[in-house]
């Protein structure tokens, strides 16, 4: 034991139980109140700590992904806020239904219908299985790219974890301060208000299920705390996200599968009738703007700072010549 203890404390010499200590205590807590089957805590239980502890290299990993982490912890979280500022007169339904119209409609007269409501009556079964793709691998190709960037361009992981935790803080903080309802809630509830309504995963994604024989996207999106939180559409700002900082460092194949995973999610997220146009353009606005000041900071940090300095959880990185 005192070996062990000598071993963390030569990887982390201030803090030495902090790097882990927010995945270990959130996912304890989760599993001492009787959710034992989610695998989504026993990971970060067991994973966070060999990563901080085994070595230098899983140390660095865990600091690039870090913030990555964070998202799950701060997501996890969102269940104990849930309806704070939310209430019959602040959640936005119909009338995000009316702007979309007059935005985007189709058709004419009492006859014209939304892209989304479009979409709705030409849909398909094949096209169900073909955009539940992005929708239920999104997660893991957000983790997969930000591990790749940790053996390619520690700096370029550094810019993608970063903008990626404040995207999701940004896109959770709006949903309390613009509450939307997703298209599906309209169709399927109208413009009353009832806040005790459970997630969705939505029609179409609940087919996918039907045929899978398990519930997948029921157990992905159902148990989400923010059914009155389309707006931002944060699903379509994490492809864009690896598009973006990829684009300079990838060679035409990644930036042809990347601009296929990104269109086929925010084609999916109108389809699969959890958001209406407008919220996949104010996503797409959030992605593009919190990226932007993320590389302006990382830019002005790296003319400033001459060699890459490591501490603990605070990493500041050179990489003057790998430009996002």
């Amino acid at each position: 034991m005192d070996r062990l203890w000598a071993h963390m404390k030569r990887l982390w010499p201030r803090g030495t139980l902090l790097p882990a200590a927010p995945f270990v205590l959130w996912c304890t807590y989760g599993l001492m109140h009787g959710e034992v089957r989610r695998w989504d805590l026993w990971f970060p239980l067991i994973g966070t700590p060999l990563l901080a502890y085994t070595n230098e290299r899983t140390k660095r990993v865990l600091v690039g992904m870090y913030p990555v982490f964070l998202v799950g912890v701060l997501y996890d979280s969102m269940r104990f806020v849930q309806n704070v500022g939310l209430s019959a007169s602040t959640v936005h339904t119909c009338d995000l239904r009316n702007a979309e119209l007059a935005l985007f409609g189709v058709g004419s007269g009492a006859a014209r219908i939304t892209i989304g409501e479009w979409l709705q009556a030409h849909s398909s079964l094949p096209l169900d299985a073909l955009m539940s793709i992005p929708y239920g691998t999104y997660i893991f190709v957000a983790l997969g790219y930000g591990l790749y960037l940790y053996f390619r361009d520690f700096t370029g992981l550094q810019r993608y974890a970063w903008s990626f935790l404040i995207l999701n803080a940004l896109g959770f903080l709006t949903y309390h301060i613009f509450p939307a309802a997703p298209p599906w809630y309209v169709h399927e509830h109208g413009c009353v208000v009832d806040l005790t309504t459970a997630a969705s995963a939505g029609p179409h994604l609940n087919r996918i299920d039907a045929l899978l024989g398990f519930r997948y996207f029921h157990g992905l999106y159902g148990r989400a705390h923010d059914v009155f939180g389309a707006i931002p559409s944060l699903h379509v700002t994490y492809p864009m996200l690896i598009l973006m900082v990829g684009w300079r460092r990838q060679r035409w194949l990644f930036r042809s599968a990347a601009i296929v995973f990104f269109l086929m999610m925010c084609f999916g997220a109108i389809y699969l009738d959890h958001h209406w146009c407008i919220d996949v353009i104010v996503g797409l606005v959030y992605g593009g703007s919190v990226y932007a000041a993320v590389r302006w900071f990382f830019a002005r940090k790296e003319n400033h700072v001459p060699v890459a300095v490591e501490d603990d959880i605070v990493v500041a990185s050179v990489g003057r010549n790998t430009g996002a």
